[in-house]
């Protein structure tokens, strides 16, 4: 089938979600080796397969231009041959990792003779649906697999050739490990009613969705599902520099967690200044312009700092993805911590101190999903965190939180033995 062939949307997507559920009870009781095997298989399906990889995503490249993409979306669309490494390796982190069916998270005896243990299992059926981002698709499958959940993939349109191609290497691992191939799908259509299909739970198949992209996807998702979602609007991640800062600090990490990759959603997206630390202003304003990227601050940011441009409003809680920043001075700790709260996204949000006590305060007072000290933001990454790597960042507080991985793709359940215990 080709993106462009006539198809009934809703049968083929219940059929989906139907192979997807047989292919999840093979999944749930595959041993740990098997899975490896898949994987390992994968990763060497992706570097063999670089050549088809690059002509795919030469042809989605095409057509992001013609759709006007942003430069972030298009930086977000390139592979080229360490993008693909990467993904590889990704995937073969994801196969070294413990696998956590099974896992026993608690075990306890009682005195009516039960014995009880916790088990972790998998969700099931998961759907995940992103944009541009090609990688996502190894990144997703992986994770699902190793997790024991059966996955369903639905790729943005203008990554839809090289989504094509890296699934094409999944499925060469499963066909090695002598899997399903059902264990990961990828939606085979540009159609967008397949994604409200997808939504509607596929006839109860679906366990779980998790969206990865824009804050209209995400919204669009949370709005319309008929499950659960596992989901982060946007990552306006913050970083505070202190009083009490190391200034070549400050400017070292203000620059790697801007300006090292601007499309990612753990790019810093807003400077915190302490009135205390006015003398690092001119500094880091000075390496971020260097580096190419503009600096939007207030105006006592500006009164500290050459070149700076003044912000609006709108530039504070503003997820750029690109080469600008926001700045804002504020009073102490107290006064990132107030911004915080009123602007962010709980994603992401870095402290640059010295003082133990600020630190402390930052890291209580705040509810992130992830909190950080003298730390670039660009380290919110499941791989850097040792999970080989992430469907996404959740900033909900229900399941799933911060980077998910393979052990958060997994629920629990309850294994009880005894000697013949009856209930009085």
């Amino acid at each position: 089938m080709t993106e462009n062939s006539p198809v009934d949307i809703s049968a083929m997507m219940l059929q989906v979600g139907r192979d997807a559920r047989d292919a999840a009870a093979v999944l749930a009781s595959t041993p740990p080796e098997t899975k490896t095997r898949a994987l390992t298989a994968a990763a060497a399906a992706l570097r063999a397969g670089v050549p088809a990889l690059m002509e795919a995503n030469a042809r989605d490249l095409a057509y992001g231009r013609e759709k006007g993409l942003t430069d972030a979306m298009m930086d977000r669309l390139v592979l080229d041959a360490d993008r693909i490494e990467g993904m590889a390796a990704g995937v073969e982190s994801v196969a070294a990792s413990d696998d956590p069916v099974g896992a026993v998270i608690a075990e306890w005896d009682r005195p009516n003779g039960l014995h009880i243990r916790r088990v972790r299992t998998p969700l099931g059926v998961i759907g995940v649906i992103y944009e541009s981002r090609p990688n996502v698709t190894a990144d997703a499958g992986a994770l699902c697999l190793k997790s024991g959940n059966a996955a369903i993939l639905r790729g943005g349109s203008e990554s839809f050739h090289s989504a094509t191609a890296i699934h094409a290497a999944l499925v060469a691992g499963l066909r090695e490990a002598h899997l399903p191939d059902a264990a990961i799908q990828l939606v085979p259509t540009r159609d967008r009613a397949a994604v409200g299909q997808l939504l509607g739970g596929l006839g109860g198949t679906v366990d779980v969705i998790v969206p990865r992209g824009g804050r209209g996807l995400v919204e669009r998702v949370q709005a319309d599902a008929r499950v659960p979602v596992f989901a982060h609007l946007d990552g306006i991640c913050h970083l505070y520099i202190d009083g009490a800062a190391d200034r070549e600090m400050a400017v070292s990490l203000a620059v790697n967690a801007k300006m090292r990759r601007t499309g990612i959603c753990g790019a810093a997206e807003c400077l915190l200044f302490d009135r205390a630390a006015a003398d690092a202003v001119g500094p880091v304003v000075a390496a971020l312009r260097d580096a190419g990227c503009e600096v939007r601050g207030d105006a006592e940011v500006r009164a500290a700092a050459a070149g700076v441009v003044p912000a609006t409003d709108d530039d504070f809680g503003h997820e750029f993805l690109d080469t600008v920043i926001a700045a804002r001075m504020v009073d102490g700790v107290d006064g990132a911590i107030a911004h915080i709260r009123e602007f962010g996204s709980s994603h992401t949000d870095c402290i640059v101190t010295g003082d133990d006590a600020a630190a402390a305060s930052f890291f209580a007072r705040l509810d992130s999903a992830i909190l950080m000290r003298n730390t670039s933001t660009q380290f919110a990454d499941g791989g850097e965190f040792g999970m080989g790597a992430e469907i996404g960042i959740a900033t909900g507080k229900m399941h799933a939180r911060g980077p998910i991985g393979a052990e958060q793709l997994t629920s629990f359940k309850y294994l009880v033995e005894s000697r013949g215990a009856v209930r009085p």
